[in-house]
């Protein structure tokens, strides 16, 4: 198994490939590949996605024959700093109320007959793991969501159920970050879905982005967050009300899905809201999270 990460070096970004814990460059580990399509090394991994059917078979093939390189020359994952693995999704759709202990604990009032979904805008709320993320001036709730996010990797439309996976590119962790205010504190026309989700920095995801063939059933994937080190949510993707090829099959019925679009698939149950009494995050929080083996993503709150 390999995974794709984005790390910062120096003053920019460098695309890279992860393997039992050490990180090759990409536009080493793919020179030829990269110069050839691309001219110079990518700095997120869209222009992979752009194309992702021949550079999934390239990197098939190159890490096989590599496997030694990334021991022997590669660095440390550890000791790397990780940005977004994409910078700029075309757009980022999160579905609610999905898991059945989570709508309980939420207090939904009824089971949902499709996915629900809102739009979390993309160029102000994507950070990447070990990148902090503010309180905003104007919540006093801030809350976490553990969530796996599907990378589309093959544009997309009106898809059944039994193919949908086929235009899956991999999988990444997402905390569907929210301030809760705007629910506890309903206006009289609905919830401020803007102003529960769309902060900036409401959107970590990371670190990596695990290829689909890595994943054999993205429907048994077990689902943790802590915060402080202390575990508030410990689940499994199999809870899901509606799972990932559903999900997809409801989405391109409504829009094109497009290489690099971010579909957050909604958070179990033990979330700060639900608790009781409630918890919210505060300033010198730190929360991780990890679905299987997406690594794991890291957030400071400031």
């Amino acid at each position: 198994m390999y995974r794709l990460g984005v790390v910062k070096q120096s003053d920019s970004a460098r695309v890279v490939v992860e393997r039992a814990g050490y990180l090759l460059p990409i536009d080493v580990l793919l020179n030829g590949a990269i110069q050839e399509k691309l001219g110079t090394a990518p700095l997120d991994l869209m222009p992979l996605l752009l194309e992702w059917a021949y550079w999934s078979e390239q990197l098939d093939q190159c890490v096989s024959r590599h496997l030694s390189h990334f021991e022997s020359r590669g660095v440390a994952a550890a000791d790397a700093q990780f940005l977004a693995p994409i910078a700029l999704p075309g757009k980022i759709i999160c579905i609610g109320s999905n898991y059945h202990d989570h709508i309980a604990e939420m207090a939904v009032p009824m089971m949902p007959t499709y996915p629900y979904s809102f739009l979390k805008p993309a160029n102000n709320t994507i950070r990447g793991s070990g990148q902090a993320v503010a309180v905003p001036k104007r919540s006093r709730m801030m809350d976490w969501e553990a969530e796996l996010a599907v990378v589309i990797g093959t544009k997309c439309v009106n898809v059944d159920t039994a193919d949908a996976l086929k235009y899956v590119a991999g999988y990444a962790n997402f905390n569907d970050l929210s301030a809760r205010d705007w629910l506890a504190d309903r206006p009289p026309i609905g919830v401020d879905w803007v102003q529960h989700k769309a902060f900036d920095g409401f959107a970590p995801v990371g670190p990596y982005l695990v290829p689909r063939q890595f994943v054999d059933d993205p429907q048994n994937l077990p689902v943790r967050l802590s915060v402080n080190r202390v575990t508030k949510q410990e689940s499994n993707t199999n809870q899901m009300i509606f799972g990932v090829q559903k999900i997809i099959e409801h989405l391109t019925s409504i829009m094109t899905l497009f290489p690099g679009d971010i579909i957050a698939t909604g958070t179990p149950a033990g979330v700060g809201h639900g608790r009781k009494p409630p918890e919210y995050l505060k300033a010198g929080d730190e929360v991780r999270m990890q679905v299987g083996p997406l690594g794991e993503l890291v957030t400071p709150i400031t």
